[in-house]
């Protein structure tokens, strides 16, 4: 079997399984454009993702996902059901209780929250070009007047508010994001085009008090992200 899709509280996941498995497990958060359903997710329809996929489960992780709940930005719904389907896999499969995390974009927002609640739990964790803060990221978007309209509209879905009280809890909102230090962390930044740049600038600015120091990528060098994770992931298991 190479993979499993099962629903919880009307989300689908997925299990995907190595054809030799190592016992350790990788949790995938996608960003804005993932999703997994009954048959199928984003990271297998991408190329680039699917090669990921490949190249992990060749080298014997078990990777699990969640659609939670699609562009749930953060969402305290999303990282519940997160955790939920970290206790289930645990319950269900033979795996180490200590797992590796691996979130893109928007999934790092659930990533942050989970490192706070998971503490004993996550063994590692790598962000691909993260969203670290919320506020940061939609100040960002006020350049693009349809794009702002469209985030605050999603955010106004996710966090199941009308659209001033999200524009007004924004204003109050940290522009900052902490790191439990005992977790290993990676942060990869994909340099694509004139808005990673600024992204780019961001990112320095809220891991400026951190020891982490993000590693930037040519698109052309993406083909090297697998033996990049594998790499991190391996280091971070030599304690059981």
């Amino acid at each position: 079997m190479e993979n499993r899709n099962f629903q919880m509280d009307t989300q689908w996941n997925i299990i995907h399984y190595p054809e030799k498995p190592t016992g350790f497990g990788i949790l995938v958060i996608g960003d804005e454009r993932h999703f997994v359903d009954e048959n199928k997710c984003f990271w297998t329809q991408n190329e680039g993702k699917l090669a990921i996929i490949n190249h992990l489960k060749q080298s014997g992780y078990t990777l699990f996902s969640s659609n939670l709940y699609g562009r749930n930005w953060g969402s305290e719904q999303a990282v519940n059901l997160a955790q939920r389907l970290y206790q289930h896999v645990i319950r269900s499969e033979i795996l180490n209780n200590k797992i590796h995390l691996l979130a893109e974009g928007m999934g790092a927002l659930v990533a942050i929250k989970l490192m706070e609640r998971m503490q004993g739990q996550l063994r590692s964790v790598i962000l691909l070009n993260p969203i670290l803060s919320l506020k940061g990221h939609i100040e960002l978007e006020k350049e693009h007047k349809f794009f702002y309209k469209k985030l605050i509209k999603e955010l106004a879905e996710a966090y199941n508010h009308d659209k001033s009280t999200i524009e007004n809890e924004l204003k109050y909102m940290e522009d900052s994001v902490s790191f439990d230090k005992n977790i290993p962390i990676k942060v990869i930044h994909v340099m694509a085009g004139g808005k990673s740049y600024n992204q780019s600038k961001q990112l320095q600015k809220l891991l400026a008090g951190s020891n982490i120091s993000p590693n930037y990528m040519v698109p052309e060098k993406k083909q090297q992200l697998g033996n990049m994770f594998i790499k991190f992931f391996k280091e971070n298991e030599k304690v059981l």
